[in-house]
């Protein structure tokens, strides 16, 4: 599998250039940043000359070490993320914004344009980024018909991974490709790429049933320890940590009230339950005693730097005396929120990932507290790009508001 690219679609959003540039969420900047900020798209548009390249290779992680095809890295870290994700293949990439980006802002700045230089730089650090959520995309694509997806990429450079390996990547990479690169790329004694608007990262494959991603690793800034970062938007964890069911030994045998099951057994922490009860979920009671409830899901897409994102699980119930009968169900973006534009699926394929996000309503016409016996795969990456990511979101969606439920009508302590 291999990939040569000389024209990649790519497509900034104005929000990821903001964030680039260094201003806060939400911020709208003056007048004169948007026109620095049109003035750089126009010319990019004009003149850059991005370009992607990728390759697959074959992948040893054992104890002993990490191999790429036949060349060792030494990056435990990164041994440490395969084996998180279950990784069982790897995909070599390369991405650049391409010469001419770099080449006219240096011009720039002699010129003595100093804001035009600064805003053109940006400019391409946000088309490697948008390029790099697509490539993760674009791979999944490819690997899919195997029955395999990209999990988040690591660089050199990256926490954990000396960024003195980057020439290893490099040699490994051009050494073995059909053809050149589609641009111009090379690698300084350093580390550093030339031109410097460039990435060299390599994506795990991972099985696409949902099982391989796991949240808090799937956000590269939750891998990075530069603690000052102004990019930053997630904290650095150490180690994953991912939510598991508490022990249920002891518990007293569910029993039926009002049409729910109380001391029921969830598959999420009664803590996160009852967290999500207070924050996340609204009833609305109708005359007759059926319920409109909404569960707020927010989270982070898998690629593009974890964009967050906000997702509203709309469900009407009937009433207790017909068991809470699920009666219709929808998911959607919240209201205002765009970061679901940056999942790789939609990236992909907008249309179609709207499609399979409108599309999912399990237990459409069953009781409520069906979603307590409900086998479905655990799978709690931030974005909904895989259909058992999706139905991991329904069920955290209907178990929150079995929970919220069940305390409304009488309240219950969870330890």
């Amino acid at each position: 599998m291999e990939t040569h690219d000389d024209h990649p679609v790519h497509a900034v959003q104005e929000a990821e250039y903001l964030r680039l540039l260094g201003y806060p969420p939400g911020h709208q900047p003056g007048e004169r940043v948007h026109e620095l900020m049109a003035w750089a798209r126009s010319w990019y548009a004009r003149n850059g000359r991005p370009w992607v390249y990728l390759r697959e290779a074959a992948l040893r992680n054992e104890a002993a070490g990490l191999w790429l095809d036949d060349v060792e890295f030494g990056s435990r870290r990164v041994q440490e993320h395969f084996r998180r994700h279950d990784v069982r293949g790897a995909m070599l990439v390369a991405v650049s914004a391409g010469h001419e980006c770099e080449e006219y802002a240096r011009h720039l700045w002699t010129e003595g344009k100093p804001d035009e230089y600064f805003f053109l730089e940006i400019y391409g650090s946000a088309v490697v980024e948008d390029l790099v959520a697509r490539t993760s995309g674009r791979i999944c694509d490819l690997a899919g018909h195997r029955g395999l997806m990209a999990v988040p990429h690591y660089s050199p450079g990256y926490t954990g991974w000396d960024v003195a390996e980057q020439g290893r990547l490099f040699e490994l990479i051009d050494g073995r490709m059909s053809r050149p690169f589609p641009g111009p790329l090379g690698v300084l004694s350093s580390g550093m790429l030339k031109p410097k608007k460039s990435l060299l990262a390599v994506f795990g494959l991972a099985a696409a049933d949902g099982r391989a991603v796991a949240g808090p690793a799937a956000t590269p800034c939750e891998n990075c320890a530069f603690a000052p970062c102004s990019y930053r938007r997630a904290p650095y964890r150490h180690v994953a940590s991912a939510v598991r069911a508490e022990a249920t030994a002891g518990r007293p045998a569910a029993r039926p009230s009002e049409g729910l099951l109380r001391d029921a057994s969830y598959s999420v922490n009664p803590r996160a339950l009852r967290k999500w009860a207070a924050e996340r979920v609204r009833l609305d009671w109708r005359d007759d005693g059926a319920v409109e409830a909404v569960f707020r899901f927010d989270g982070t897409t898998c690629s593009n730097l974890g964009q967050p994102l906000a997702f509203d699980y709309q469900v009407s119930l009937s009433g207790p005396d017909d068991g809470y009968r699920i009666k219709a169900s929808r998911c959607a973006p919240a209201p205002g929120d765009e970061g679901y534009q940056s999942t790789c699926a939609y990236l992909a394929d907008a249309d179609k990932f709207m499609r399979d996000v409108s599309a999912g309503q399990p237990l459409l016409g069953r009781p409520l507290n069906d979603v307590l016996s409900w086998s479905r795969p655990a799978a709690p990456a931030g974005c909904h790009c895989a259909a058992a990511s999706r139905d991991h979101k329904w069920g955290l969606a209907l178990e929150a508001i079995h929970f919220a439920l069940v305390q409304a009508r009488a309240p219950l302590t969870v330890s």
